[in-house]
């Protein structure tokens, strides 16, 4: 998914670097190439896409036609379609807009709109992600490009967190997933403010230097001339809603699978109570690793569940899942992964208690 800003293009963006073993033998770091995904965490994802859609077919070809008359099958195709045909525009244009953001808009904008002491540059971060349309794993690299670029990096984690969980598309799509209910749009966007601000905070007072990769101290010379914005932007949003898709398909079907399967006195034993059922679904969303403009049709189909558990699926989901976890280890290091996310997860939930408890 990720995708490099203006000056990095794509086929040539930016140099990130991949768990374990990461420079050739000339010296040179290895880059990602036009996805920046680490190519054995892509083939992990596409390997298990391609294993489970074999498996379904095996299962559903096996079964013989009978089977898929089931009522149970039924409602699973049902809740899957349903959640992938809600999404699906959604997820086309937040990948079009955000692959036109990254080509087009000029990387050095960032640096000079922000604030020079870093405290005050990290909620401007924050909320500048409220306008910046664009999915979790594109806003991994671009990150990273701030940072080499003189962003402090506080404000870039700020913006990390928050541009996936609160651009209009996202907003937008949470408005369609529950409509009638405004007060979960304002506490998406109250919580998932609140949670990138003060991780950002948390970066400036407890975050160490080496934590980070040595490569992110190395600065960009810019856009390479000769280079197509247009083919950049092509490259980059087909490459961004494949995945994407890739990762709503599975998503749809995990939800549908979970609505289906799983048994009402398991749901009743977490819905029941307030604790359990944020706990659950915040791990939920870490687990699914649905894209953060399809999402809310997934919480939305979580009926069972009070409205603050699905709205920490909501805030939990963009800003730490799988997929994040393995971008942000390859992107930064290990030893800022595990920190991070652990602590933006912790982040998020509080968040997501404190202004649930007040709006329902």
């Amino acid at each position: 998914m990720g995708k490099t800003d203006d000056s990095a293009g794509v086929a040539r963006g930016v140099t990130v670097v991949p768990a374990g073993p990461t420079v050739t033998p000339d010296g040179r770091s290895r880059p990602f190439g036009v996805g920046l995904w680490p190519s054995r965490v892509r083939s992990w994802w596409l390997g298990a896409a391609l294993l489970a859609a074999a498996a379904a077919a095996v299962v559903l070809g096996s079964a013989g036609t009978s089977w898929l008359g089931h009522p149970a099958v039924q409602a699973w195709r049902t809740v899957c379609l349903a959640i992938t045909v809600q999404a699906l525009p959604f997820l086309l244009l937040g990948t079009a807009l955000s692959g036109a953001i990254n080509a087009f808009v000029p990387a050095g904008l960032f640096a000079r709109v922000l604030p020079k002491r870093p405290a005050l540059a990290v909620p401007v971060a924050g909320a500048a992600g409220a306008v910046l349309p664009g999915c979790e794993c594109a806003s991994v690299p671009v990150a990273s490009s701030l940072i080499r670029r003189g962003v402090p990096p506080a404000a870039a984690f700020a913006f990390l967190l928050s541009a996936p969980a609160v651009n209009p598309v996202v907003l937008t799509a949470t408005a369609v997933a529950f409509p009638g209910n405004p007060a979960m749009v304002a506490a998406r966007l109250l919580a998932s403010l609140t949670t990138a601000a003060v991780m950002g905070w948390l970066w400036l007072w407890l975050g160490k230097e080496e934590w980070l990769r040595p490569l992110l101290r190395q600065r960009h010379t810019g856009h390479r001339p000769g280079h197509s914005r247009w083919t950049e932007f092509r490259l980059g949003f087909r490459h961004d809603f494949l995945h994407a898709g890739g990762f709503l398909v599975l998503g749809a079907m995990a939800a549908a699978t979970f609505n289906v399967t799983v048994p009402g006195a398991v749901l009743d034993a977490f819905s029941g109570s307030p604790w359990l059922s944020v706990l659950f679904l915040a791990g939920l969303a870490v687990l699914l690793a649905v894209c953060s403009e399809t999402d809310a049709f997934v919480a939305a189909s979580l009926t069972g569940f009070p409205p603050t558990a699905r709205l920490a699926f909501l805030v939990v989901g963009p800003m730490v899942d799988l997929k994040l976890i393995a971008l942000q280890a390859g992107t930064f290091g290990r030893a800022f992964a595990w920190r991070f996310c652990t602590a933006t997860t912790v982040v998020a939930v509080a968040a997501s208690v404190l202004i649930g408890g007040a709006l329902w």
